[in-house]
């Protein structure tokens, strides 16, 4: 039976704080009513009736009759009843991030009776929680919705005792002696004698009118994870480089045709790859092309506007689904001062990787780093964070379990 919202949204598309908003409780699953006041004048003028004669979004209406205007995540997370503040200032391991790895090694630990706390800036699950399905997780032999999935895990968790910190965004980390501090937004400072980062990272987006609407549910950024679900049917592919063609081609491995969207006048992926996908009879590529908008009512992605950004023509084209592959971003900014070393690209550096060039880490003079453990003894990392991973759910679960038995052997020695 579907899920009748109680909530309603009233905003507009053009409004970040709507879309802000929007996103928290699509991140939480919680079910809203979406009321455009641009394009509903009924719906405008309860917006000013409720703010005194200003037009003020977004206006969030509550199922006991409250209103939050302009909410803050955590003025939100508070009315949904979201726990934001843990019950300690002291743990033996915090985990940062409430994806797979995160409440995989949270599983672990709480279960040998390691003193844990998770401190997840969104929903709990990660990306995981807002696929659609995950048909390639061990165990679950007809698959599995990214919701239940994390639903799942939660309850695991909070079985063994792990606490569960939600809606809190870490805005720092350091270090002194063997102590290891977090520093949330709202000011709470929260110590431990290990620390486990396994933030993940984000999907590059691009931005444009639609897209948040069919996240998850018509726009993909994983063909391994969902390219099975557009069977016999057109997708497009958008992107230039490596990831973009060679998802290219594996989706040719379950579709009838591939439409690559190329923003660039020519790819930027290997050679190789480049003469296999311009070659290929499935796949066609349109240079110079960017998305305007995604359509669709009802959540159901319809249609695609694309624009030839050279002679400025615009057509709209009809894919089943939309795989969007340019780039991620680590979510490592909170660790500016930290100590803890990144890639270029922001990744987090862990293991051998570390000492392979260098033999003057400091912390590290009579051994090395564990492989999961970055440049500050005891603070680890698993999961999309961190540099080397393969971005999938059964391996982040994997690099958790590991990171966790890792922790163990390390906090005998603090």
């Amino acid at each position: 039976m579907a899920v009748i919202p109680e909530i309603t949204v009233y905003g507009a598309y053009w409004c970040p704080d709507c879309s802000r908003s929007k996103q928290f409780l699509g991140e939480h699953q919680i079910p809203y009513n979406w009321v455009d006041i641009e394009a509903d004048p009924e719906g405008e003028g309860y917006v000013v009736s409720k703010n005194g004669g200003k037009r003020i979004i977004p206006t969030i209406e509550f199922p006991d009759g409250s209103i939050l205007v302009e909410p803050s995540n955590a003025e939100l997370a508070q009315k949904l009843g979201l726990k934001t503040v843990a019950e300690k200032s002291h743990y033996d391991l915090i985990v940062l991030g409430g994806g797979p790895a995160g409440l995989t090694a949270a599983l672990y630990t709480a279960r040998e009776g390691v003193d844990t706390l998770v401190i997840e800036r969104a929903a709990l699950g990660g990306q995981a929680a807002t696929t659609q399905w995950l048909d390639n997780v061990p165990g679950f032999s007809e698959g599995i919705s990214g919701a239940d999935f994390s639903g799942q895990l939660q309850k695991q968790i909070e079985r063994f005792g792990a606490e569960l910190l939600q809606a809190q965004d870490v805005v720092g980390i350091h270090s002194h002696s063997n102590y290891h501090c977090v520093t949330t937004a709202d000011g709470s400072e929260y110590s431990a004698r290990a620390l486990l980062i396994a933030t993940g990272s984000r999907y590059r987006l691009l931005n444009v009118p639609g897209e948040d609407d069919f996240l998850g549910a018509g726009i993909h950024f994983c063909a391994t994870c969902d390219g099975v679900f557009y069977k016999g049917q057109a997708v497009a592919v958008v992107g230039g480089g490596n990831s973009a063609t060679e998802e290219s081609l594996f989706l040719t491995r379950f579709v009838d045709q591939v439409t690559l969207l190329v923003r660039e006048p020519e790819l930027i992926a290997s050679q190789i790859l480049q003469d296999k996908v311009l070659s290929h009879p499935q796949i066609e590529v349109l240079f110079n092309t960017e998305i305007e908008r995604f359509n669709g009512p009802g959540g159901k992605l319809e249609s695609v506007l694309i624009k030839n950004n050279q002679t400025g023509a615009v057509k709209e084209i009809t894919p089943a689904g939309v795989f969007i592959f340019i780039g991620q971003m680590p979510n490592t900014s909170f660790l500016a001062d930290s100590g803890v070393l990144l890639d270029r690209w922001k990744f987090i550096v862990t293991g051998h990787d570390l000492v392979h060039d260098r033999d003057d880490l400091p912390g590290f003079e009579t051994r090395e780093p564990a492989v999961l453990e970055t440049s500050v003894p005891g603070i680890f990392s698993a999961g999309d964070v961190r540099a080397g991973s393969t971005k999938q759910v059964a391996s982040a679960a994997g690099e958790g379990a590991t990171a966790a038995l890792l922790i163990r052997e390390y906090l005998k020695s603090v």
